[in-house]
């Protein structure tokens, strides 16, 4: 978790300040590990629990402060988006039963989450990315009101300048988002575990959990569409990247490290190259109202918190990310895994937690040099393949071997994670538990990424998306209390509710995105020709920098064609000759309410949507006509979609 108690602005003077402590706490890290001052000889596990707020349609609910006030337990805490929480499990001994232990804490925080959320017609979820998420919600009327969460995007877009926040990713679907805050980040939410090694063993323990990095991420894929788009098996990789960059266009064309990252090269002795790395590499973002002087602490025999260098470690987001801490009065390091996805469920975290763990322990110890056996760079690419692809992903592997994903953790990598977990006597039965979770899933081919899309597949030939997405997020939030693993579960199904008005409540619920427009100077034979083939009765205008400029509708050029006598003299004309200019406008957050009203004023039998200006879809009497349908059916018939017109 990140620190809360942070300086929202800095002048150069207090930014100077901080730069100072925060080289002072390097220097007192360098100093702890040469004198030996860290804990050795004890291997502990952690994890850090995101959740995401949902209404009883599967809609973020905003409401993180109201539940931690009720569950008055610091182990919950807030995150970016005030329809996130969080929560801590308590460190546990790398032994015995603790990946069960870790399971029941997982399930009563869960729960209790839950309870609270109840209380105000809401529950909790665990997924990478909520698949009702709209832009609408990520704004930053969402924000959390914490001093760090408006000091993180006053920072970020300070360091970008005047440019927007843009993501692009292209997966089955296409997206393309430009936003002017930080609030992207808050569609991501993630399962991240904790692993304490012995300074001496850091580089060669990191080294193993970058390279396995990848197939980690084919088998836990959970975040398979954002805003309705299906793109990544595990679309959190390229979104958080995207949300929180801090380069530029320009710097682009430098050699410059994103702030989310998988590194730059292999760590060749210590912990200490990546937080020098870091502190070189990335400016400060955030300050501290309250300075440690590090070395007056271990003058009077005190252990230094090292808070400058957490506050920066805290903005610099390595999917392996190095960590200090202190434990019963011992400095230590930890690798925090932030690869896993929320979810699906309880037990199938902590499956993806034993794999991580046991193949760490395992591959740290049969390879003492990974370096000479891998490229850093295939591990990188394999990481994006994995990301992609999911468990349909190939890899280059150790010494150059090209395999396939399955194959991969099948045959060599469950083998080997079983022989780690064995080697710290973890219970027999949990290894059998956890890690036949991860064989069976893999052998179905059903990731939690998978069952989403299939499930979408098979409810959108009926449904609309808005509905097929509240579907799918109600039966997770369903299954999860189960916790039957994903493996398990059979598609989504529509599942009637007395609130299915709400997914007509605004326009960018149901309006048409698969659009065809026509430029202001294309002929008017090639828009009669467009209506006719793709059976649509409203075309837009646009003009050569993609601004609407005009509507053209069925009646109008059919009229027009009718009075007219010039025959192919008129056809040859440009259409901005007889498009209506004008048009009104809606954005996509408008109420339905609000638009008809605009329509029936107005005598419109179209609505054009803008955002920032630009086209992105359109509502026409078509669409009002199926939400009266639903109307007079109620909820409880099988309602179908009828076939889009424009």
């Amino acid at each position: 978790m990140g620190r809360q108690e942070v300086s929202t602005r800095l002048r150069p003077r207090q930014l100077r300040l901080f730069e100072n402590n925060l080289l002072q706490d390097m220097r007192a890290l360098e100093y702890m590990q040469k004198k030996g001052m860290f804990e050795t000889g004890v291997s502990r596990i952690g994890a850090e629990q995101e959740l995401v707020i949902i209404d009883r349609l599967g809609r973020p609910s905003p409401i993180n402060l109201d539940i931690l006030d009720d569950l008055n337990d610091k182990r919950f805490t807030t995150e970016l988006g005030v329809f996130n929480l969080e929560f801590n499990l308590d460190p546990l001994p790398f032994h015995g039963r603790s990946l069960r232990v870790l399971e029941k804490q997982m399930l009563l925080l869960t729960k209790r989450a839950a309870m609270a959320a109840a209380k105000y017609d809401s529950d909790v979820i665990l997924v990478g990315i909520l698949p009702t998420l709209l832009k609408s919600d990520l704004t930053l009327k969402n924000i959390t009101p914490r001093p760090r969460y408006y000091a993180l995007n006053e920072a970020i877009s300070r360091l970008r300048g005047s440019q927007h926040f843009e993501s692009n990713v292209q997966g089955i679907d296409e997206l393309y988002v430009k936003h002017d805050n930080v609030m992207l980040e808050a569609a991501n939410t993630s399962f991240q575990v904790h692993f304490q090694v012995a300074p001496e063993d850091f580089a060669r323990y990191y080294n193993v959990a970058q390279l396995i990095t990848a197939p980690m991420i084919s088998a836990a894929a959970n975040s398979p569409i954002f805003l309705g788009k299906r793109l990544w098996q595990e679309t959190r990789i390229a979104l958080f990247q995207q949300s929180i960059d801090t380069r530029s266009h320009p710097l682009y064309q430098r050699h410059t490290m994103a702030r989310v990252s998988f590194g730059s090269d292999w760590v060749k002795s210590s912990a200490i190259e990546l937080f020098k790395e870091d502190i070189t590499r990335f400016r400060v973002m955030i300050g501290l109202d309250e300075h440690e002087d590090a070395f007056e602490v271990l003058k009077n025999g005190g252990i230094p918190k090292l808070k400058a260098l957490q506050t920066h470690n805290s903005t610099v987001y390595r999917w392996n990310r190095p960590c200090y801490g202190i434990t019963n009065g011992k400095p230590h390091y930890r690798i925090e895994n932030r690869i896993f996805p929320s979810g699906p469920t309880p037990l199938d975290e902590v499956a993806n937690a034993a794999f991580w763990l046991g193949l760490i322990n395992a591959l740290a110890k049969e390879y003492k040099d990974i370096p000479s056996m891998c490229k850093f760079d295939d591990a990188r690419g394999n990481l994006i393949a994995a990301a992609r692809e999911g468990l349909g992903a190939q890899f280059t592997w150790l010494k150059g071997k090209k395999m396939p994903a399955k194959a991969l953790i099948l045959d060599e990598l469950l083998p080997l994670a079983q022989s780690g977990l064995e080697s710290v006597e973890i219970v027999d039965a949990d290894i059998a538990r956890y890690l036949g979770v991860i064989k069976e899933r893999v052998e179905r081919n059903q990731t939690g990424a998978d069952w989403i899309l299939n499930s979408f597949t098979k409810l959108k030939e009926t449904e609309n998306i808005d509905k097929c997405l509240s579907a799918i997020t109600l039966e997770i939030a369903k299954k999860q209390k189960e916790n039957h693993p994903v493996h398990t579960w059979k598609p989504a199904k529509l599942t009637p509710t007395k609130d299915w008005r709400l997914f007509f409540d605004r326009v960018e619920q149901y309006m048409v995105t698969d659009l065809f427009t026509v430029n202001e100077d294309d002929s008017i034979e090639l828009v009669v020709n467009l209506m006719e083939w793709r059976n649509i009765h409203h075309v837009p205008v646009e003009n050569n920098n993609h601004e609407l400029v005009g509507m053209l509708n069925f009646r109008t050029v059919f009229r027009l064609l009718d009075q007219l006598k010039e025959g192919r003299s008129f056809l040859n004309k440009p259409v901005k000759t007889i498009m209506v200019k004008n048009v009104h406008t809606v954005i996509p957050e408008t109420t339905t309410l609000d638009a008809i009203t605009i329509m029936r004023e107005n005598d419109m039998s179209c609505l054009p949507v803008l955002n920032n200006g630009l086209l992105v879809g359109l509502i026409t009497e078509h669409d009002f006509l199926s939400i009266t349908a639903h109307f007079l059916q109620g909820p409880d018939l099988k309602n179908t979609r009828p076939a889009k017109k424009h």
